[in-house]
């Protein structure tokens, strides 16, 4: 049975398909709309979270391919609470052919997996996010029309949309920088396991974002405080300060750079508005990409 939990459980030359798909399926949908290669099938998401790309991009995906999605809430479910996940996933997998969970634990996705007869979609997790570092490749294809060689600089949290992209990059070829505040560095086993598995890609970890952004291609932040982390927020705040994307640290970049972000963002804190708006955004095409990477997923599990 084939999942979608984390990038590592896939092939560069697999995920790479996976973007020319998504590249085939945006273009196909934007011709006049995508064939319903889905039909019949209906997908299960469990949502522990609150969601606004995550949930319209399955559910509008689901309906662009044919098939149907179902919304479960925290309040429907309690996930390994008043359900245990192994009974979860054995119902859901009985009455539907593929289940997208988001969630807090990295664990409830693997434990749903482990049970199910049915596709399991990581659509988010504490540990990773790789529908998102996904969507955020098919952007920098669609800019640069290639990844090998790019450069990207992550500012900020190591957190987990900071090591979902570190492994895309590693997928794709991207040299990673990342500046982030003491203490908040990307997990050591994470680097360790990266290196050893792509030798031959450049991962820099950084203090200061004005070194990060020297010759890079492509800048990317991401909220301070995530959520689950709201109790942290008076400790986290402070840490940041200094790792602002901003007009000024942009400038220390090349005129060809790229902002993104995953959003939802916090103007005026990781990001400032004449940033997140200005020319060198592509945060809503990357927002938008959520959609077309998705696709690509549920059809190679689904169909």
């Amino acid at each position: 049975m084939k999942h979608f939990l984390d990038l590592t459980d896939w092939s560069s030359q697999d995920l790479r398909y996976l973007i020319r798909l998504a590249q085939q399926l945006k273009l196909e949908w934007h011709s006049g709309g995508n064939r319903p290669v889905l039909a019949g099938k209906t997908l299960g998401m469990i949502f522990q979270k609150p969601s606004l790309r995550t949930r319209v991009s399955f559910d509008v995906g689901m309906q662009h391919l044919g098939g149907h999605a179902i919304m479960l809430g925290p309040e429907e479910i309690g996930l390994g609470k008043r359900e245990s996940i192994a009974d979860v996933a054995r119902v859901l997998s009985s009455m539907t052919q593929g289940i997208m969970a988001r969630v807090f634990a990295h664990s409830h996705v693997t434990e749903l997996a482990k049970w199910s007869r049915v596709p399991v979609i990581n659509g988010l997790s504490d540990d990773s996010h790789p529908c998102q570092a996904m969507a955020d490749i098919l952007t920098i294809v669609e800019h640069f029309g290639y990844t090998d060689g790019l450069r990207l600089a992550y500012i900020g949290d190591g957190n987990n949309i900071a090591m979902s992209l570190l492994r895309a990059c590693a997928a794709f070829g991207i040299h990673y920088r990342i500046a982030s505040p003491e203490g908040y560095e990307l997990p050591a086993r994470i680097v360790a396991e990266v290196s050893a598995s792509h030798p031959a890609l450049h991962i820099d970890l950084l203090r200061s974002p004005a070194d990060a952004v020297q010759a890079a291609d492509i800048i990317y932040t991401d909220t301070w405080v995530s959520m689950g982390q709201e109790d942290e927020a008076a400790a986290r705040v402070p840490a940041f300060q200094g790792y602002r994307v901003d007009a000024d640290l942009v400038a220390r970049a090349e005129k060809h750079t790229i902002v993104m972000h995953d959003l939802p963002a916090y103007r005026g804190k990781e990001i400032t508005d004449d940033v997140a708006d200005g020319p060198q955004s592509v945060i809503f095409a990357q927002a938008e990409n959520r959609l077309h990477a998705q696709k690509a997923i549920l059809v190679s599990l689904l169909s």
